[in-house]
């Protein structure tokens, strides 16, 4: 089957899989864009399944603050090696994960990852912290995070 070099090149932007991946998932789905994408975020779920357990000693604490500045929040997120603390997707995350809090305000990380994202209400926070970790190849864990509400 001919692969689409713009169906190749799409996937890869929109899931960050590799070239060989992209192209497995393309065949697999007989050419069917939406399919391959389907195929490759299963597939990649269940690499971040294996990373489960693995020690995470390394990450950054990130922090957002509400434009309005009545709300601020602090998280740690760790990740196995620095070299992934330091990439765009990872640092994403922690953004993302900042914004949720602030706006959702969870009590515990268990609940924060239990909720729905709020940029897609389709998936929870836990989906889009496996989707990083099959991106970036490593465990992610939310240590804890801090929320500060002015007057609270």
């Amino acid at each position: 089957m001919k692969i689409s070099i713009d169906d190749l090149k799409k996937l890869r932007e929109e899931t960050s899989a590799g070239v060989a991946d992209c192209r497995q998932a393309l065949e697999d789905a007989a050419g069917n864009y939406d399919k391959a994408k389907k195929l490759l975020t299963e597939r990649g779920l269940e690499k971040a399944a294996k990373k489960e357990g693995k020690e995470t000693s390394q990450g950054v604490v990130a922090s957002y603050v509400h434009a309005t500045g009545r709300v601020g929040v602090l998280v740690e997120l760790r990740c196995e090696t620095d070299f992934v603390a330091r990439t765009d997707e990872f640092k994403h995350l922690a953004h993302e994960l900042t914004l949720q809090i602030a706006a959702m305000n969870p009590k515990d990380v268990k609940a924060l990852l239990a909720s729905a994202y709020i940029r897609d209400a389709s998936q929870s926070m836990e989906q889009l912290v496996k989707i990083t970790i099959a991106k970036v190849g490593e465990n992610i864990t939310v240590a804890r995070f801090t929320r500060m509400q002015l007057g609270e």
